[in-house]
């Protein structure tokens, strides 16, 4: 008994626990610094800091865990003594303690552990949990020494478990806690291994396929973030896919809350680009001042323009970048006063990027408001007659405007690129003219990088606006690729059959995916986008998880996450209410009220084009007075068109057409339409709203506009209609309603609006009566609906959320972690894993070199060939067998030959393509082994040459049934799906949809691998599933085949195909999806060894695998491997791959086995100057001539009978050698090879390993 209680206390000594403590504090001054002090004595001298992040904040925590010491238990078995681990918080000033933590610290209104808000006063109950009592608490001290008022907080040891973690969370300053403060963090589950014959299919993804579209519901979740599992099912064990990587996983520990709210605050700086500054800028001249040589001195003034959404004021850091406005009168800034601007525009935090006139011109006037304006406003006319003039005269003087004249006007020479001509125009990027143009939008984005790179500042946010700088995130993710940088589109943005037409559509998209978010005012336009994505780029889209613990709309693109945001902005209340109540905005509006009084005004205001949709409205209100004749003299409409001449001809016409029908209406009802045409400066916030204040009803009939904010400004200045009093047997002012076109995008956030088609004429005439004959309760109720959005969402509240969106995005802050590919306007971020980098052929061939047991794998097409795959022509000859595949160049055939004769090399080609097509290629090539279909058919490597091989099978072939009925199965969906086919081969049976619609061919492919799942359920079948990215297709195979079982079964066979017991050296080499599994499985057998190495030597253990690898039990494969095995695995293409590196292309495969076959051959045949001074009782023979310090000595430990020519010889003992043999015979070699041999160096041979 007593050795039994002896041994029970010996198992409860030496208890420990780890705790991370944190504190909120929100009242730390500058420079202040809290610790963590411990109740006693020399407390101070173990003081721990606490330290914070910008995202972290208020709450500061420990950098490591403390560990604490547990109390022992008594020996029968009875609870722990109660002990307490007591502490304070002390606050330091610049290094130095200040005063301890006190009740002033205490917020009034504080958060639990959970960042919920809770009141001091009635704190919430504790949560139940599974240790009950385990709550910390303040008592009182006791010491003698001099302590603070407020208490100590104490933890209770005795209720902690040995060796766990926990998280300790305070309140600096809180004297009374409640509810559980500790909190335990859960031991780390082990990760979970697949099977690698389960490798080709991959996990749930927010992006898996077209099937996780917009409005697909997240899947469940448990507590800790992951995906709940759910019943399987036989057909849903079937249904397999191939894809992008899955995603990472999460580990949301109590320690880390799932939801992590995101903050901007005052020190984060924001880059904001626009194509111009939101200032205005004023010239003046002033008398010089006494001494001056010049009569008077230029003095430029700038302002605030608050027409534009960027002029809003913030507590960020921002700086502006953009063009500056030219005042009128002026043709352009001179650059001598150009750093006066500068000096101005500081005070505003703007700089400015200079631009020449001509280059702005074409770029502005050229390309976005001649081709990319009509693009995305859903304008394409085909049908338009080319003007007489030739191209180069429209093009002439016309792009030499100065720079000031958007600003200003522009000229009809402009009118050709608004069109998309079928015979000319710029559209399609045939001729010299639009590449121009082109150029002028390419050159103007650099300008504009090279200045934002300028005003960079490490952690900065980068908010890119408008239309004009698509492609400027390209040239920035070249610069600085660790920023996030989000691009803001204010128009709309067309579906994918408009979007096609424009010849420089993938540059165009591609510059916007190299930003990390992209925001539109309507999901509509963020729908059209996404879509563009997809059938033009083939790129997938969904919802994924984000840092706030939701779920995020994105696109995947090379690795990265693309986020997508659609909010609508706002305006800013304040400031229009301060202009309403402004004397001359009243004075204008009585003014405009007293000119039409006993009339209910209706205004318009837009820009003289026909996208506005002005004629429409003039013939609604023609309708609606011959319909409602009573309403004639009765009603006023104020319709003012803003100078539109960047338009062109369009702005012309549109002109034209309205003055003829406004001279109808008047003609038949005088004074009816007030028709007044004004620049863009004459109808001003100021000028607008008076005349907005003094209207009753505001008409937008627009067939496509961005943003519009005049019916949200509208709202405003009849904001007080919901408290006005009208006195009685008064008729109440029937104002504040508006008439929106249904294709705005204000329509859809102003739901008290009345919303119309404005291509039904009727509908307008309609709405007009409707406004006019409203009830009074009615028309309050849908003011007071139409306010709610305009008081909510301000301009403030928008940037606001796209900023913390923005600020959210998961991007990782090291730029190793990003690798560029592509030239030019093709150059494209990737989400790489850090260290992704080429494969470096010297360490490659340093390892190869030492080896005496070699494995290399190798695909077949888009590794030791051009890949068929990347032509769906070219594919599908193939398939019908109307064309011949590629095969290896003689180059490359011989030197996978001179790899196989090394005896310590063991080749195997893996390939997709059939046993007739890989034996027709390489079967004529001795030891080398051959896979074929994924590695479902092998034929091992023989010595035999130009033989018949023999294949067996990576699993049994039972029956084969299946097949007819797949066949059948996929016959109906290939005739219901245009450009979709069927390939059949030994192994597997194929749908592929490449050719088809891209939508439409998803959504078919996804009710196919239904329909086979439910028919093919009881067939030992694996069902793939491969998305556009991969080709598109759906595929039938045996269960269990893929590259990954390949190569373990390659493994288990190396000592009976090697005659050797364990590879020391494996090279795999693959290029797309289907290689995934075999670069997966390789490398983490590899790492396997690498860390058991580490282990060894107690080094530290390897970093976290990469999201693209899925975990796959490897261990039957240690037998195989030596304990000083190198693994080196490459993916053909810069691209997200399981591989380590990655090799540009075909070429520098084969450079690389090249650079193998050299060290082969040389270990074999040659000898440098070093070998041969070491061997100085070595018989050199060639011919019948004989060189030898010692003529009975042999080669020693060579093993080997030179003959011929068999070693490489100088020149002058070659010279020699063709005299006679006899005039070198007892000759001594080391003479001559000095002479000839001693000025090279080459003693460091071994540690160099390449000579190439």
């Amino acid at each position: 008994m007593s050795g039994s209680a002896s041994l029970n206390t010996d198992l409860e000594a030496g208890l420990v626990a780890s705790a991370t403590f944190r504190v909120r504090c929100e009242r730390l001054g500058h420079g202040e610094n809290v610790y963590l002090v411990p109740d006693e004595p020399q407390g101070m001298e173990k003081k721990v800091p606490l330290y914070t992040t910008a995202a972290q904040f208020p709450w500061y925590k420990t950098v490591s865990p403390l560990t604490l010491t547990l109390p022992a238990r008594n020996i029968h078995g009875s609870p722990r003594k109660e002990i307490k681990f007591i502490y304070r918080y002390a606050i330091f000033r610049a290094g130095v303690f200040y005063r301890w933590e006190n009740a002033m610290d205490a917020p009034t209104t504080t958060t639990n552990a959970d960042g919920m808000p809770m009141e001091t006063s009635a704190p919430p109950p504790p949560p139940p949990s599974s240790a009950g009592l385990m709550q910390v608490d303040i008592t009182s001290s006791h010491d003698d020494t001099p302590k603070p008022t407020l208490g100590t907080h104490s933890l209770h040891l005795h209720l902690l478990t040995n060796r766990e973690a926990y998280v300790v969370s305070n309140v600096l300053g809180l004297i009374k806690t409640a509810g559980s403060d500790v909190e335990h963090v859960p031991a780390p589950t082990r990760p979970v291994y697949t099977r690698a014959d389960a490798l080709h299919s991959r996990s749930a993804s927010a992006l898996d396929n077209a099937s996780d579209l917009i409005g697909a519901s997240p899947k469940p979740t448990g507590p800790a973030g992951t995906a709940m599992s759910t019943p399987s099912t036989p057909s849903a064990s079937r249904k397999k896919s191939v894809g992008f990587a899955p995603w990472p996983p999460h580990h949301n520990t109590a320690a880390t809350p799932t939801k992590q709210a995101v903050h901007l605050n005052s020190t984060d700086g924001l880059v904001v680009v626009s194509i111009f500054l939101p200032v205005l800028l004023h010239r003046t001249t002033e008398p010089s001042t006494a001494g001056s040589s010049m009569p008077c001195q230029v003095v430029w003034v700038a302002e605030w323009d608050y027409e534009m959404l960027l002029s809003m004021q913030t507590h960020l850091r921002v700086t502006r970048v953009g063009v500056v406005r030219i005042p009128a009168g002026m043709t352009s800034i001179p650059r001598k006063e150009r750093p006066l601007v500068e000096e101005c525009l500081r005070a505003f935090h703007c700089v400015p990027v200079w631009i020449e006139n001509n280059l702005f011109s074409e770029m502005y006037g050229g390309f976005c408001k001649g081709v990319l304006w009509p693009v995305l406003h859903n304008v394409t006319s085909v049908y338009t007659q080319k003007s007489d003039d030739d191209d180069d005269v429209l093009m002439g003087e016309a792009l030499n405007q100065p720079q000031h004249q958007h600003r200003g006007e522009y000229d009809s020479q402009f009118s050709e690129y608004s069109r998309d001509d079928i015979e000319q125009g710029p559209l399609h990027g045939g001729r010299g003219h639009e590449a121009r143009l082109w150029g002028a939008y390419n050159t103007v984005n650099r300008l504009f990088a090279e200045r934002v790179v300028q005003c960079f500042n490490e952690g900065d946010l980068v908010w890119i606006h408008g239309f004009h700088l698509l492609i400027l995130p390209s040239y920035l993710t070249r610069r600085i690729p660790m920023a996030k940088i989000g691009i803001f589109l204010h128009t709309p943005f067309p579906s994918s059959e408009i979007f096609r037409t424009v010849w420089c559509r993938e540059d165009l998209l591609r510059g916007m995916l190299n930003a990390d978010q992209v925001g539109f005012h309507l999901f509509e336009y963020a729908r059209h986008f996404l879509t563009s994505c997809r059938r033009l780029l083939g790129l997938n889209y969904g919802m994924i998880p984000d840092s706030s613990g939701g779920h995020t709309l994105a696109v995947d693109t090379n690795g990265r996450h693309v986020v997508i945001t659609s909010i609508h902005a706002g305006v800013e209340p304040p400031i229009l209410n301060q202009i309403l109540a402004h004397p001359s905005t009243i004075e204008k509006s009585k003014t405009i009220r007293d000119r039409y009084e006993g009339k209910t005004i209706i205004c318009g205001i837009d820009r003289l084009e026909s996208l506005k949709g002005i004629p429409l409205k003039l013939l609604g209100l023609e309708r609606f007075l011959q319909r409602r004749p009573e309403w004639v003299g009765r009603i006023v409409l104020i319709q003012v068109g803003i100078s539109a001449p960047e338009r062109g001809e369009d702005y012309h016409n549109a002109k034209a057409e309205i003055s003829k029908l406004v001279q109808k209406i008047n003609g038949i009802w005088p004074g009816t339409v007030q028709f007044q045409e004004c620049q863009e400066a004459e109808m001003r916030l100021p000028q607008r709203v008076a005349l907005l204040r003094a209207s009753d009803v505001i008409v937008m009939t627009t067939i496509r506009d961005g943003l519009n904010l005049f019916p949200l400004e509208f709202t405003i200045a009849h904001h007080d209609a919901l408290k006005e009093y009208t006195p009685p047997g008064v008729t109440p002012r029937k104002r504040g309603m508006c008439i929106l076109s249904e294709f705005s995008s204000c329509t859809r956030v102003m739901r008290g609006a009345l919303h119309i088609n404005p291509w039904k004429i009727s509908e307008i005439a309609n709405a007009f009566h409707q406004a006019l004959n409203m009830s009074e309760e009615e028309r309050l109720r849908r003011i007071s609906i139409a306010s709610e959005f305009v008081t909510r969402v301000t301009t403030q509240r928008w940037a606001l959320a796209v900023m913390l969106d923005l600020k959210g995005v998961n991007k990782n802050l090291n730029p190793a972690h990003y690798s560029g590919a592509g030239l030019g306007l093709g150059y494209r971020l990737l989400g790489m894993d850090m260290g992704f980098l080429s494969l470096d052929t010297n360490v490659v061939v340093k390892a190869y070199k030492n080896a005496r047991a070699r494995l290399i794998l190798m695909d077949y097409g888009g590794t030791i060939v051009n890949n068929d795959n990347l032509d769906n022509l070219t594919r599908f000859q193939m398939v019908k067998e109307r064309s011949a595949p590629s095969e290896p160049t003689n180059h490359m055939l011989q030197v996978i030959k001179e790899l196989c004769e090394d005896k310590r090399n063991t080749v195997f080609i893996v390939s997709g393509k059939e046993r007739h097509s890989l034996t027709k290629s390489l079967g004529g090539i001795p030891n080398l082994g051959l896979a074929a279909e994924h590695g479902m058919f092998i034929s091992w490597p023989t010595s035999k040459a130009n033989v018949k091989r023999r294949w067996e099978t990576l699993v049994p072939e039972t029956d084969r049934t299946w097949r007819s009925l797949a066949m059948s199965i996929m016959e109906v969906y290939a005739s219901r799906t245009h450009g979709s086919y069927i390939e059949e081969t030994e192994m597997k049976v194929l749908w592929q949809y490449r050719d088809a619609d891209t939508e439409f061919g998803s959504l078919q492919a996804k009710e196919l691998e239904d329909h086979l799942s439910k028919y093919l359920r009881s067939f030992p079948v694996d069902i793939l599933h491969g998305g556009v990215k991969e080709g598109g297709y759906v595929e039938v195979r045996p269960k269990g085949v893929n590259k990954g079982v390949l190569a373990m079964r390659v493994l288990k066979r190396f000592p009976d195909i090697a005659q050797k017991d364990r590879v020391d050296f494996a090279l795999i080499l693959g290029d797309d999806h289907c290689d995934e599994p075999m670069l997966s499985v390789m490398r983490q057998v590899g790492r396997r060894v690498s860390s058991a190495r580490r282990a060894m030597r107690g080094e530290e253990p390897l970093p976290d695998l990469s999201a693209n690898i899925q975990l796959v039990d490897v261990s039957p494969c240690d037998p195989y491997v030596s304990p000083d095995m190198s693994v080196f695995t490459a993916t053909v293409g810069k691209k997200p791959s399981a591989a380590a590196n990655y090799l540009h292309d075909v070429d520098e495969v084969q450079e690389l086995l090249e650079s193998l076959v050299k060290v082969s051959t040389r270990d074999q045949r040659y000898y440098s100057s070093v070998d041969l001074r070491s061997y100085t009782s070595t018989q050199l023979s060639f011919g019948n001539l004989s060189l030898s310090h010692d003529q009975n000595a042999s080669p020693a430990g060579l093993g080997v009978e030179f003959s011929g020519l068999a070693k490489s010889i100088s020149m002058g003992q070659h010279m020699h050698a063709a005299t006679g043999a006899e005039t070198f015979r007892g000759r001594r070699v080391s003479a001559n090879l000095n002479d000839f041999l001693s000025p090279i160096e080459d003693a460091e041979e071994e540690e160099d390993a390449v000579f190439f």
